[in-house]
């Protein structure tokens, strides 16, 4: 400690300094904890109490909340939970029972990495991230009611996750209701006879096997053979998202093929229309929903059949107003008809090229066999993002085959191609390469035919083999598109699809209809660390659901937590899962309570995805030890149930990244709705509102090979900046450990302290912006809480300093105004503004000088307190106050106080400013003009000169117009 500190600090021994901010941050935590001031109570149950608080207006806040890194946070991770912080305790002051916690999304694949690392239990790892980070989190001074706080690994918490699972098991879409129904519905009508069986067997004669596999064709969650990424190297299957655009494995760098594997799906598509429709009602930003309506992709068109030989290829199209200009078609590599014929169960692949086969279309293949089996192999070892790609060389082969275009008669080759998907429509289009770009493209490059039959409105001509790329258009008339039965010719294209689509329905081979290019979910792990599968297969391998009474079905020990990994450029392989060997977990006899007494099973052996727990984990928050329900249903109502302003219910404000727009916003949608179609739940959607937070940036040091250098050791000359004496370069990025640059909130605590801290992170920007971290720029707010300090206590003898005396009339419009917009601002998450206002209220009292009225004092505090609520609970203690400031009533401005005194008003004469007025903001029109034509500037401006016009705009402007 220097002599001049040491100085200070005798003079000024209660000065605000981070040591004693660190003494009041502990002592007040310990006290919220100890009194529970943050428990919010239910209207019934383990958690209900206080009337006085439930009869007040509800408001649920929610985080989207962290998975346990071993790394711990970094300064931007909490920049979302102080802003719930803020806005919670904001709304306790303003007379709102408020739910605010944070619970632990704990399975996932970092905690397995870590366990196939080291050998440690991703269970011990994982619990000891979860002390390490409530311990940061807690001494942020985060309001969460603890009692609430829930962990998704905990199996109290996933026997519920499996329950619901169970129930979308065992329920299954029912169209004319618009809802899920429980699956003995659909069994109830086999039974009876109101609903067919495939192949018209009543339901009697089916066996159990074929009973099964009709009901999976309908069950909201069912196990399919499944396209998927197989990832050799890794041993696991592998989502979109963890698939990088050349086809690789994230994590690895591995080799990912598509393949089919047997993997449970959950039929999110059934619920297309009410997931997009339901979007208009919730207060999320649209860029959001925008995602959301593009992921669900709605296209409305046809559904047209090519004959092929006995059998048809059936195409999606929302163009067949252009059926006539289709001189091609192209299955995707994974196409139903293409695996058949290659397994040999099928015909559409022919022994030998047809005759008069271009060579370009055979890939110098001897046959189409051995064309298409190499293409598919090929194709499988690519991204759906690269198969995609515009810019990419069109590749192919054809079948060996011709389809039927069924309106022009006319016979067109069949390809398959990577650029058309499985993923979207039926995974076959009708190629109109004169009105597709893509389609031109590939025409070109295979020498196929091409057709105009949309009149080109640019000039180019109707010749394609003249042109440089499709023309396509929605606003022209069709053409060359007529023969003996129909013709669409002079018609634009809306009249030519009605028309069209009319003709195919009546024809037996198409109709209208509506696609979607949302997929169904895919919801099976190769991974030991989630959640076990409440399923056993029989004898036959029919699937049946664990009773409720043997729930949770807890994950086993195993000695091994990796896949078996393979070959990585062996796509042939299939994968081996951690719980597949521990045989006496697997193998077991069991009494379901379904009549056929104790039978032999086995479990499934993969488990559920890390989105599982936190697709209803807002649900639990609200009656988390309730061993008998997923939750009370009065207590649902209580807190997501609809209202005004929220006809669909939910969270009243989930903050989070926008990141998760696609999936886990998606997946949490989808479970709700099927709880709610189900009757567990009165909300019809789980997060009214939504707000992402922008993301704290840090600049990242990069040396000349390009690696990162540890960013708090980074010097700045002249500009320029150097590690070891080496010049570096400097980029705004991320912050992370990997990236070191990395400031931990434990760092500035100990330096300024928590609130400092607080009021930092909400003072850097508005919360939907991304910020770049500047740790010299956390002193100006360390700064403020010092002057606020000083304001109310004594820095030498540490007593208060207050007066009873009223406060001059300056202060009093400058206390309003604060109070005025700081109230704003805190209700609209405008919190930057907010703590610019607080500041300007005490520069005001610094600057006035002398001691400061306890009227203003207290008030200011209140206004401090859901930003910096340590400081703010500790002057409110020393202000004489018994009670918590938590609870305490925010301040109310008086209007009278708000509005300004004066105004000033601006008068011109020829547009040219010649005098100002100090008015009253209520001054009349006529009083106005009446006062600046006596204004003596204004008359010796006017130098006797008769006036023309006056134009009045009272309070602020007066325009002359002389004669």
């Amino acid at each position: 400690m220097s002599e001049t500190t040491n100085a200070a600090e005798m003079a000024a021994p209660h000065r605000y300094t981070a040591a004693l901010a660190a003494d009041i941050e502990a002592r007040w935590q310990d006290f919220w904890d100890s009194e529970g001031t943050y428990e919010a109570p239910n209207p019934s149950g383990d958690l209900g109490g206080d009337a006085e608080l439930i009869a007040r207006p509800k408001k649920f806040i929610m985080d989207m909340f962290p998975y346990p890194s071993g790394a711990g946070l970094h300064v931007g991770h909490p920049l979302g939970y102080i802003a719930t912080d803020v806005y919670a305790r904001f709304h306790r002051m303003t007379g709102h029972n408020v739910l605010h916690t944070l619970g632990f999304d704990a399975f996932g694949l970092p905690a397995e990495q870590y366990a196939v690392q080291t050998g440690t239990h991703p269970r011990v790892s994982t619990e000891a991230n979860i002390v390490t980070m409530k311990a940061q989190l807690r001494r942020l001074g985060l309001g969460h009611d603890q009692r609430r706080s829930i962990e998704t690994i905990d199996p109290a918490y996933y026997k519920w996750t499996q329950w619901i699972f169970l129930q979308i098991f065992n329920s299954w879409y029912d169209p004319d209701a618009d809802a899920a129904r429980p699956i003995d519905t659909l069994v109830a009508q086999f039974e009876a006879g109101t609903r067919q069986t495939p192949d018209g067997r009543a339901w009697n004669e089916l066996t159990s096997l074929e009973r099964a596999n009709v009901l999976g064709e309908y069950r909201l969650a069912y196990a399919s053979d499944a396209p998927v990424n197989w990832c050799p190297g890794l041993g696991t299957v592998l989502a979109n998202e963890e698939v990088t655009a050349d086809g690789r494995s994230e994590r690895g760098n591995f080799p990912v093929f598509k393949a089919k594997l047997r993997q449970w799906n959950m039929r999110i598509t059934a619920y297309a229309d009410r997931l997009l429709n339901d979007l208009d009602a919730l207060d999320w930003p649209e860029a959001i929903k925008l995602q959301q309506r593009n992921w669900i992709g709605r296209s409305e068109g046809a559904r047209v059949d090519f004959p092929v030989g006995d059998d048809k290829i059936t195409v999606f199209t929302t163009r067949q107003d252009t059926l006539f200009g289709a001189t091609y078609m192209v299955l995707a590599p994974e196409h139903p008809l293409i695996a058949a014929s290659e397994n040999g169960t099928g015909s559409l692949v022919p022994d030998a090229w047809p005759e008069g086969t271009h060579e370009v279309w055979t890939g110098g293949h001897a046959t189409p066999a051995d064309a298409v089996a190499a293409y598919r192999k090929q194709a499988a070892a690519k991204s759906d993002i690269e198969r995609q790609a515009e810019a990419k060389d069109k590749t192919g082969v054809f079948t060996g085959v011709y389809a039927t275009n069924p309106v022009s008669g006319e016979r067109v080759p069949v390809f398959i191609a990577d650029y058309v998907l499985m993923g979207y429509g039926t995974g076959a289009i009708m190629a109109v390469p004169a009105h597709d770009t893509r389609d031109f493209a590939f025409a070109r490059a295979f020498e196929l035919p091409m057709r105009c039959v949309v009149e080109p409105s640019d000039g180019r001509g109707t010749d394609p083999s003249a042109w440089d790329d499709a023309f396509s258009s929605y606003d022209a008339k069709i053409i060359n598109s007529s023969d003996s039965e129909i013709s669409l010719d002079g018609l634009g294209v809306a009249e030519a699809k009605a028309k069209i689509t009319d003709w195919l329905a009546a024809k037996g081979i198409g109709e209208g209809t509506v696609n979607f290019r949302l997929r169904d979910w895919l919801f099976s792990r190769q991974r030991y660390w989630g959640e076990p599968f409440p399923i056993v297969y029989d004898e036959d391998g029919v699937a049946h659901a664990l009773p409720e009474s043997m729930l949770p079905l807890e994950l086993p020990e195993v000695d091994d937590y990796s896949p078996r990994t393979f070959d990585p450029d062996d796509a042939d392989t299939q994968p081996e899962t951690p719980l597949s060997r521990n045989e006496d977990w697997v193998d077991v006899e069991l009494d379901l309570g379904d009549g056929a007494g104790v039978k032999r099973y086995r479990r499934e052996t993969n488990t559920m995805p890390n989105w599982a727990g936190s697709c209803w984990y807002e649900m639990r928050y609200l009656d988390p030890n309730n061993a008998d329900a997923l939750v009370e249903p009065g207590i649902e109502q209580y807190w997501m149930g609809p209202r005004e302003g929220q006809p669909h219910g939910g969270v009243d404000l989930y903050v989070g990244g926008a990141e998760h727009a696609v999936l886990h916003l998606l997946y949490a949608r989808f479970w709700s709705k099927v709880l709610y179609d189900l009757g567990h739940v009165s909300s019809r959607e789980p997060f009214h509102k939504l707000y992402n937070q922008g993301m704290i940036q840090a600049f990242v040091y990069r040396d000349s090979r390009g690696i990162a250098v540890p960013a708090a050791e980074v010097e700045e000359r002249d500009g320029a900046y150097y590690y070891q004496g080496d010049k570096v370069s400097r980029v705004l990025g991320k912050m992370g450990k990997s990236l070191k640059n990395a400031v931990t909130p434990d760092e500035i605590c100990a330096e300024f302290g928590a609130d400092t801290l607080r009021l930092y992170e909400m003072a850097m920007g508005p919360l939907d912006v991304s910020r770049p971290w500047d740790t010299r720029a956390v002193v100006g707010q360390y700064r403020l809480l010092q002057r606020l300090w000083r304001n109310v206590v004594d820095e030498a003898t540490g007593e208060v300093t207050v007066v009873d005396a009223e406060p001059d009339e300056a202060t009093l419009r400058a206390l309003h105004k604060a109070i005025d917009g700081v109230t704003q601002d805190m209700a609209n998450l405008r919190f930057n503004t907010a703590i610019a206002k607080v500041t300007e209220l005490n520069n005001h009292l610094t600057k006035v000088g002398g001691p400061v009225s306890r009227t203003v004092a207290e008030r200011l505090v209140l206004l401090v307190a859901p930003l910096a609520p340590h400081i703010a609970e500790e002057l409110w203690r020393r202000l004489g106050h018994t009670e918590t400031v938590v609870h305490a009533d925010f301040p109310v401005a008086d209007p009278a106080y708000v509005v300004d005194e004066t105004v000033t008003c601006v008068v011109q004469i020829k547009g040219k400013v010649k005098a100002r007025l100090e008015v009253a903001p209520s001054i009349s029109d006529a009083d106005l003009e009446a006062a600046a034509l006596a204004e003596p500037a204004v008359v010796a401006a006017l130098g006797g000169a008769g006036i023309r016009k006056v134009i009045v705009r009272a309070p602020k402007l007066v325009n002359i117009v002389p004669a």
